[in-house]
């Protein structure tokens, strides 16, 4: 394993000591010079980023890598979540694009598919690291190593504790709180329902086919109309129909009637809890499993990969080796929150004094899982477009629901051929 050369480069961002956020355009891995008086300058593009909370701890710990390093500077690049995996997958497919990516999952198999992305085999020993067993097993791509994990952000039910002191625990008992904490301005629950955010929407459905037994495939065929994933996604309906939810609203809009404490449950990943706390200073919350009959939810698994056309390998695999470090490990997952590093880490004191639940996002990493087709990784994108497409449908009344997931089997299995 190659060990980070430490001293401060000459080429930190700016005097304000925060990282240089680049515009996506100008930080193409081919176009533009690599090496400056000695120092090779690679672009790391995130979403996150542009995370109002987290983001500028995160371009605080890339200047601190910065600062570290005699050789090797990073220049991150904040790009926006609802168009980053097409833009860079675009620019990856003309021999362009960034340096370092922060992919989500179906972004990464898509990319790993096609050849995109540099295998880490021969350019990051891993053996050495205690890396998280469950998550790390989709970050190689046909025996090879595509991704190091950077993020693993379970999904748990965030509630009001001043609405809800005691929480659901069945499936029943959450329709129920739904159902009488709704009135006026306040909504029991919130969760997405709108094809403008197809992303979420799967990411939102998936805790519901999960939950109830459902999978979106056994491995080999497309299982998309099973009696399971019916079954949760019916249940996913019923709360639609009881307008218990702000329909209409978007995943930004509800987030902050739930700091406000207009919203009383709602499904997200450990990445949200540092958002909600900014959001809602004063706001009393917590987290407890989601409460299906079966103990498997989404998360949001998010690899950090090397551009296959990077004409600095090298010098990326330096960066993520440094993130790699047992202290910095600890760094990020103390900036990220409730989510989890690619490494087994310990909360500290403090950590658990501040957020006391954390533990219950930790003991489900072992039960939860990415928001991919499995078997049919690179063609999530498509499936999850005509799932999606079909189960709006259904909640706006213009087909069953057991009608939209017969015609998204008979749509997706057409698409994969």
């Amino acid at each position: 394993m190659r060990v980070a050369r430490h001293g401060r480069t000459g080429m930190i961002a700016a005097a304000s000591g925060t990282a240089l956020v680049l515009a996506l355009t100008a930080c193409s891995a081919t176009e533009t010079p690599t090496e400056t008086g000695g120092v090779t300058t690679v672009t790391f593009a995130a979403s996150t980023f542009g995370d109002p909370g987290r983001g500028p701890l995160l371009l605080e710990l890339v200047d601190e890598f910065n600062a570290s390093q005699d050789e090797v500077r990073v220049a991150a690049a904040a790009v926006p979540y609802p168009t980053f995996g097409q833009t860079i997958l675009t620019q990856m497919g003309s021999g362009l694009g960034p340096d370092l990516i922060r992919f989500d999952m179906p972004e990464f198999a898509s990319a790993s598919e096609a050849g995109l992305i540099a295998p880490l085999d021969d350019l990051i020993d891993v053996d050495g690291y205690d890396l998280l067993e469950q998550p790390d097993q989709f970050m190689v791509h046909d025996g090879v190593r595509h991704g190091i994990i950077f993020e693993a952000s379970n999904y748990g039910m965030f509630y009001n504790t001043d609405l809800i002191p005691e929480p659901p625990t069945t499936y029943e008992e959450f329709f129920q709180t739904a159902v009488e904490l709704t009135g006026g301005d306040t909504y029991g629950l919130a969760f997405r329902q709108t094809e403008a955010e197809e992303a979420g929407v799967w990411q939102d459905i998936f805790n519901y086919v999960y939950g109830f037994g459902g999978a979106w495939s056994d491995g080999e065929e497309l299982t998309i109309n099973s009696p399971e994933n019916l079954e949760g996604l019916e249940a996913y309906q019923e709360l639609y129909d009881a307008n218990v939810i702000p329909k209409g609203a978007d995943a930004a809009t509800f987030r902050r009637m739930f700091a406000e404490g207009k919203v009383g449950m709602e499904l997200n990943n450990g990445g949200y809890v540092s958002a909600t706390k900014g959001q809602g200073p004063d706001l009393n919350f917590s987290v407890a499993p989601i409460p299906f009959p079966e103990r498997v939810q989404g998360a949001i698994l998010a690899p950090i990969v090397i551009n296959e056309a990077s004409p600095a390998k090298e010098a990326a695999a330096t960066f993520i080796e440094w993130v790699l470090e047992e202290e910095n490990q600890v760094k990020l997952q103390e900036i990220l929150g409730a989510s989890s590093v690619a490494t087994v880490t310990e909360r500290s004191a403090e950590s658990l004094e501040e957020t006391p639940f954390l533990p219950v996002f930790d003991e489900l990493t072992d039960s939860s899982l990415p928001h991919v087709v499995l078997g049919f990784e690179s063609r999530t994108p498509d499936i999850r477009k005509v799932v999606v497409q079909n189960v709006i449908a259904a909640l706006q009344g213009e087909q069953t629901m057991q009608e939209a997931l017969d015609k998204a089997q008979e749509e997706a299995v057409e698409l994969v051929g």
